[in-house]
């Protein structure tokens, strides 16, 4: 990643390396055409929420905590207990010092305090100056960024050779904007500055008096500055180490901001100096969170305990002793693991007795680098965290595939000169009577069903052996061995809406932001291949010949599912799948008039089918919001737990999991990815302004990578304020995600031992760990450090202060 480092003095190395962390201090951005969740914390993990917390404010003036009024009234209704909070406190860590119970009662009557981030240089200098330098730097870096990074929206696209910081230097010597709001000479001075952006960010560094020390979150503040900008530049880097590579758009970016900052405390430096050099002071302590901090990080945890222990209560109703084997199921239907998909297979499940469902990760284990037909365009088919591990097709014959690239590539030409600046007005002036049927036709297109297109195949170069294994591996990790349904359907699952440019965000976060059809696709193809079921006999795992695997994908929107039969033997299993058309359709109606009930201005379940087609609807669905818990356990565990569309669901059966490879994989994949979900939407939800998307109603997209809210400035990350809040109140519990898993807790502790990242998400509480015994109670809690403690029998806080 860092070429020639070895002829950077020590001094600039220190920086460099401060820099490199910095970096990765920030969450990534995906782009819109296959964006998914991130966790806007991923850069904090190794440190607890009081500690971030005092980060935050420190370099974005945000707090990263509900506000206090959220939980005073649930205390007061009794949803909230006084012994949540004696927990809480026992748990905490006292080693920034522990408030006593009559504290943190008493912080619930009164607002915490509102942060106020270190200034940079631009901010001192408005200060004195009365020019927004903030907001013109915003402005500036992103109208060149928009530029920089655009992905074919615009016709035109700049010179891009030399990497972010050469092309910006070229933009910025010739930008005449900030000198005509009085910053002189900045062209030059730009053209002067170095062409390595490590030099120039020591050089800002020594102009402005950055010491080591400070330099950590200093450059992170400076970050913070750039929004999404620097968030889509970590997604590069991201991308880049998955390959086994290196980027350092994000740390050119930092010293483009930096460059601006230098520039303006030479114009400056006489009225800023002495505020800047406290500043530079302040950025050398360490980061410590102040009592405030420390009380809403108690209250935070107190109501995740309370929320523990109504789950616990709601599986306990339901629990039971595992069922006695069972004769054939008509159907078995697996499902993603989404919460979404809950409210669907509770559904599914009441139409017959016969109908089993299952809960997997929907990419169904094969992370595709796919094509699609008639695209140049390789799409990532697989969770974020890992790479493509095969690749796939939907090619037909060369001329077809050929003749629809052409078509494809007309559409895009077209769509490019609609939205370009110089064609846009007059074309709407032209050709807009003309798009009123189109817009007609699509809204009261809500029940059509698209083409399926031909069925997506596993690269011919992919041997017998290897698909054999990847089917065997697949089987044994979805617990789905023996006693084959007729019909096995699998269902991916996507968003059907429209004019929405987070559309991506609602489809299959494990499928990397796509539909996850394609997946579910080639899983059916390869169990229904004889040849590789003849391989799975000899490894244990026979296939009736009577069965057949069905794809199939589940719209969240409307709660639709379309089968794939087509990619089935013609004629196979006809009564079965005409029955099985009937169960969708009944299960779909009452999956609806569930979601409905929450829904603003969702009169009915049959409205949900309208608002899918509504180019004006801001809440066509409400996605993963009021996630809060991920269960993998069997299915008998929680099937009469009414868990209200809240709870991930993976199916898992520790006793058949020999060597728990299975318990590995769902710990470190799975579990993370749900992680980034209940993440994202509680940063969205606490720190809308630093992490959330903004008003749906305020954005334009820029260069087919994010929004903007309004015209210009930075992108903005994360979920748009209409995800998470229905205009009267929050419709998602700002709470860290609860993980219960039925398996030994020796078997959970030594994955964590094997994997720090996974272990200090459980132990800084990022995640709670939760181990349900044989009984399907919730036994044990994972208190960190390799360590547990009895569900529900916490120490008391007096004694845990004693003890100290």
């Amino acid at each position: 990643m860092f070429a020639k480092l070895e002829t950077f003095p020590a001094p600039l190395l220190e920086l460099v390396a401060e820099a490199t962390r910095s970096a990765k201090a920030v969450p990534p951005l995906f782009p819109l055409s296959a964006s998914v969740a991130v966790n806007p914390f991923l850069g904090q993990a190794s440190e607890p929420l009081a500690v971030t917390a005092a980060r935050m404010a420190r370099v974005a003036g945000t707090r990263i905590t509900p506000e206090r009024a959220q939980w005073a009234h649930q205390f007061e209704t009794g949803k909230i207990l006084e012994d949540d909070l004696r927990a809480a406190l026992a748990a905490f860590d006292g080693q920034f010092g522990r408030p006593g119970l009559a504290d943190v009662k008493a912080a619930l009557g009164n607002p915490a305090p509102v942060p106020k981030a270190l200034p940079t240089v631009a901010e001192l200098a408005a200060d004195v100056s009365g020019v927004d330098w903030p907001g013109l730097i915003e402005d500036r870096i992103g109208v060149w960024a928009a530029s920089h990074f655009d992905q074919g929206q615009a016709l035109w696209q700049p010179n891009r050779s030399g990497g972010a910081f050469a092309a910006w230097r070229e933009f910025a010597s010739r930008d005449l904007t900030p000198e005509i709001h009085g910053l002189t000479g900045f062209g030059a001075f730009v053209a002067a500055s170095s062409r390595s952006h490590w030099r120039a960010i020591g050089r800002a560094c020594e102009t402005l008096g950055l010491s080591t020390a400070a330099a950590e979150t200093a450059f992170h503040r400076w970050l913070i500055t750039l929004g999404g900008w620097a968030q889509y530049a970590r997604g590069l880097l991201w991308q880049a180490e998955l390959d086994g590579k290196g980027d350092n758009t994000v740390t050119e970016l930092l010293a483009i901001r930096m460059v601006y900052d230098e520039a303006l405390f030479g114009l400056y430096e006489e009225q800023i100096a002495a505020k800047w050099a406290d500043t530079v002071t302040r950025h050398e302590t360490a980061v410590t969170p102040d009592r405030d901090m420390i009380i809403d990080a108690v209250l935070q945890d107190a109501v995740e305990r309370a929320e523990q222990r109504r789950l616990s209560q709601a599986i306990a109703t339901s629990a039971g002793p595992a069922p006695q084997a069972q004769d054939r199921p008509k159907l078995q239907a697996a499902f993603c693991i989404d919460v979404r998909s809950e409210v669907f297979r509770r559904a599914l499940e009441a139409q017959d007795q016969g109908i089993a469902t299952i809960g997997f990760a929907g990419f169904f284990g094969l992370a595709s680098a796919h094509q699609a037909e008639a695209s140049d365009v390789v799409e990532a088919r697989g969770p974020v965290l890992l790479p493509a591990a095969i690749a796939s097709n939907a090619k037909e014959s060369e001329a077809r595939d050929l003749d629809q690239r052409y078509a494809a590539r007309a559409k895009r030409a077209w769509g490019r000169f609609k939205l370009a600046a110089v064609s846009s007005f007059a074309f709407v002036e032209a050709a807009g009577p003309v798009y009123a049927g189109k817009l007609l036709r699509d809204s009261l297109a809500a029940g059509s069903k698209q083409a399926a297109g031909p069925a997506p195949r596993l690269d011919a170069a992919i041997g017998l052996e290897d698909r054999i294994g990847m089917a065997h591996a697949i089987l044994g990790a979805m617990s789905l061995t023996d006693n084959f349904a007729p019909v096995v359907m699998l269902a991916g699952h996507g968003a059907g809406v429209t004019n929405n440019p987070h559309e991506s965000a609602l489809h299959c976060g494990a499928c990397g932001g796509h539909a996850g059809d394609v997946n579910a696709r080639l899983l059916a193809g390869l169990l229904n291949d004889t040849e590789v079921r003849a391989g799975l006999a000899a490894k244990g795992i026979s296939i009736p010949d009577d069965t057949i695997f069905v794809p199939a994908l589940h719209n969240t929107t409307t709660d639709a599912v379309t089968l794939y039969d087509g990619d089935v033997p013609k004629g196979a299993h006809a009564e079965d799948l005409t029955r099985l058309r009937g169960w969708l359709d009944a299960a779909g109606l009452l999956a609806r008039a569930e979601r409905a009930a929450r829904l603003p201005r969702a009169d009915s379940g049959g409205d949900l089918m309208r608002r899918a087609k509504d180019w004006a609807e801001l809440r066509p669905e409400w996605g993963l919001a009021g996630c809060r818990a991920f269960i993998a356990a069997p299915r008998y565990r929680t099937k009469a737990s009414g868990l209200s569309g809240q709870a991930f669901l993976h199916s898992y059966d520790w006793r058949s999991d020999d060597g728990f490879g299975v318990l590995e994989l769902i710990m470190t994949a799975p579990v993370v990815v749900a992680s980034w979900i209940s993440l994202q939407y509680y940063g969205s939800s606490v720190a809308p302004a630093l992490f959330g998307g903004g008003n749906k109603l305020l954005h334009n997209v820029a260069g087919g990578i994010g929004v903007l809210e309004g015209n210009g400035g930075s992108l903005r990350p994360g979920l748009p304020w209409q995800s998470v809040h229905d205009g009267e109140g929050l419709q998602h519990d700002p709470l860290r995600l609860s993980v219960v898993i039925e398996a030994p807790r020796e078997a959970m502790t030594a994955v964590l031992e094997r994997h720090a990242g996974v272990r200090e998400l459980f132990d800084n509480r990022w995640l709670h760990l939760i181990a349900m015994d044989t009984e399907g109670r919730l036994a044990w809690r994972y208190s960190g450090g390799l360590r547990w403690e009895p569900f529900g029998q916490e120490p008391d806080a007096e004694r845990a202060i004693a003890a100290e």
